[in-house]
């Protein structure tokens, strides 16, 4: 009988800390944010462990020769439990999505249920492989969005879905290692999301923000109320310095993401073999969070964001124990 030690490292459990963000950003870019978006972030894990699950699955026979230690091969998961569980943890996740999202949250959980499973049995050793991927990712987003204006969480999906692209074309050299030109052009890419997630939605955003130290609800600003002693100067300062911190937080959430990963990629453009591109997607699937961190904020929800990319330093202590790739 596999041991639940033996499931968690099949379905690759301290990597869905990646996941949550995903819907946390989403719902924050389409002002969806509400006591439906843990359940949508819980709908979204229990797909990502379907499609952990359902990967290995698939590459048993290839994992045989290549990664013998992995759950299957090894004789420690059967392939016939593991095709069960990523069957039932698929019905789980779009029941979830159904039940607190409904119509909305369903248009957007059935396909990304499909992608995640035409990638495993189909994609993922094709050309087409990496896009699928992120379009995977891409709609974990949206399905975040459902419910509010999905419209504005595209830029925040196409975003992750760019990171997810380097990442997957990463992946597809864990095992023979890579040349240099491969790193070097995801490198390119982790810098333009980093910029795209560090940059302001729009310059109107910013002003209100400065001005009154959060993102405006309304056409009108709050009153100040002044007492005895007190000077409103003092007031709108201190409202200013919080604006300040509030812009300012997306990019500094997009630099630790683009230092952490970057730096991962930048040696193996040093030295492209197979231990430092393996450590290079670890990087990619555990620093993550940090960069749905950045697009939370820069939704104007910073403390959620920090909540959000605090996951990265637990994601990466834990992938210490159970590896993520």
């Amino acid at each position: 009988m596999s041991r639940v030690a033996d499931l968690a490292d099949l379905v690759r459990a301290p990597a869905a800390l990646s996941v949550p963000g995903d819907v946390v950003a989403g719902a924050a870019a389409a002002g969806a944010l509400g006591p439906r978006t843990p359940a949508l972030a819980a709908a979204s894990v229990l797909l990502y462990w379907a499609g952990m699950a359902a990967n290995d699955w698939a590459d048993r026979e290839l994992d045989a020769v290549e990664r013998p230690e992995r759950p299957i091969p090894s004789g420690r998961v059967s392939p016939g439990l593991a095709v069960g569980l990523a069957t039932g943890l698929t019905v789980a996740g779009v029941g979830l999505a159904a039940a607190a999202g409904g119509r909305r949250a369903t248009a957007v959980a059935l396909p990304l249920a499909a992608a995640v499973w035409g990638y495993d049995l189909v994609a993922k050793n094709t050309a087409a492989g990496p896009a699928v991927m992120a379009t995977c990712r891409g709609l974990d987003v949206l399905l975040g969005a459902a419910g509010g204006r999905t419209a504005r969480a595209l830029p925040a999906a196409v975003t992750v879905a760019a990171h997810t692209w380097t990442v997957t074309a990463l992946s597809r050299r864990e095992v023979s290692g890579t040349d240099r030109a491969l790193p070097l052009r995801t490198l390119a890419g982790t810098a333009l999301v980093a910029a795209s997630a560090a940059l302001p939605p729009d310059r109107r955003l910013t002003a209100s923000v400065l001005r009154s130290g959060g993102p405006a609800r309304s056409g009108r600003r709050a009153p100040v109320v002044r007492t005895d002693g007190a000077r409103t100067g003092d007031v709108g300062n201190g409202r200013r310095v919080l604006g300040t911190v509030a812009v300012a937080l997306p990019a500094v959430l997009a630099a630790w993401y683009a230092a952490r990963y970057g730096t991962a990629q930048a040696r193996v453009v040093a030295q492209p073999a197979a231990a430092r591109v393996r450590s290079a997607v670890g990087a990619g699937i555990t620093g993550l969070p940090a960069l749905q961190g950045a697009l939370t904020a820069r939704a104007g929800s910073g403390l959620l964001g920090l909540a959000v990319a605090a996951a990265a330093p637990l994601g990466r202590r834990l992938a210490r124990k159970v590896s993520p790739t």
